[in-house]
């Protein structure tokens, strides 16, 4: 535990890869020689299109897959070598995230806590209190989970991710098909989690104001690759012309040569052309 404290980064990936087999002798490269650095307390967000690799960099950080090379470290514990110690470090909350619809949010979160070996006694308390600081409605608790909105639902899968008390958090498109009061409200939620509970944070999105507005630094994700990685104001004077500052969506853009809209496009129609030849 010592040396978790003593670490001075939260992550440290150094040329991570990932592929994966589509069939004989054909591989699908998710992941190409990534690196990237989350700093204690800070928030770092990957802003790329769907497919570009995002939540297979958050699978293997959160050692749910195992990368084919480099090396990831989590508060400087080998993830790879040791699995079941980072995961008592991280937690992951993501776009599909997963509860048992029929149970009321108050019944999966004692489950939930259960699964980390707290007790009913302790858990309880824990959880009116995080529900209360998120401005979950403490009156339906016992509702059942399939009669909350989504946005209602994030939260309570932001407050089982803090149930654990972890120093880092894997944000895998948390506002994803969110309505504008939701998203707001998960984003508001994000940065008290900074602030309350020491928390540093990788945050992957496709939503450029999203991650201007929470992000410490952005990395640029495009096909398995970061290529570029900045603070929000240094990426603009990177990528200015003629003096005049760009918006996020004009530096994602010079970065990548098209916009977010346009390479997903290009890959639905590529991914449909492939489905038509078989």
């Amino acid at each position: 535990m010592d040396k978790v404290y003593q670490a001075e980064n939260a992550l440290e990936l150094r040329d991570a890869m990932k592929r994966f087999k589509k069939k004989r002798n054909e591989y699908s490269t998710a992941l190409k020689s990534v690196s990237i650095t989350v700093k204690r307390g800070e928030v770092v967000g990957i802003l790329g299109p769907n497919g570009s690799g995002k939540s297979t960099l958050v699978r293997v950080i959160s050692t749910l897959i195992i990368p084919d090379g480099g090396d990831v470290r989590v508060f400087d514990i080998d993830a790879v070598r040791h699995p079941k110690e980072v995961q008592r470090h991280i937690n992951r909350v993501s776009v599909e995230a997963s509860f048992f619809k029929k149970m009321s949010s108050m019944e999966n979160l004692i489950y939930g806590a259960k699964l980390y070996g707290v007790t009913d006694r302790e858990s309880k308390p824990k959880i009116r209190e995080i529900l209360g600081s998120i401005g979950f409605d403490l009156n339906r608790v016992n509702e059942p989970m399939e009669h909350l909105s989504r946005g209602m639902q994030q939260k309570i899968a932001l407050a089982r991710a803090l149930l654990t008390s972890p120093m880092l958090m894997l944000l895998d498109e948390p506002t994803t098909g969110l309505d504008p009061r939701s998203k707001k409200d998960v984003q508001a939620l994000i940065r008290g989690i900074r602030h309350t509970h020491d928390a540093s944070i990788l945050l992957c999105t496709h939503d450029m104001d999203e991650a201007e507005e929470l992000c410490d630094r952005i990395g640029i994700m495009l096909d398995g690759d970061i290529i570029a990685l900045d603070t929000p104001h240094a990426l603009k004077q990177r990528y200015q012309q003629d003096g005049q500052a760009p918006n996020l969506e004009e530096v994602f853009m010079a970065a990548t040569g098209a916009s977010m809209e346009d390479i997903e496009a290009k890959k639905l129609e590529e991914e449909e052309k492939k489905a038509g030849v078989k």
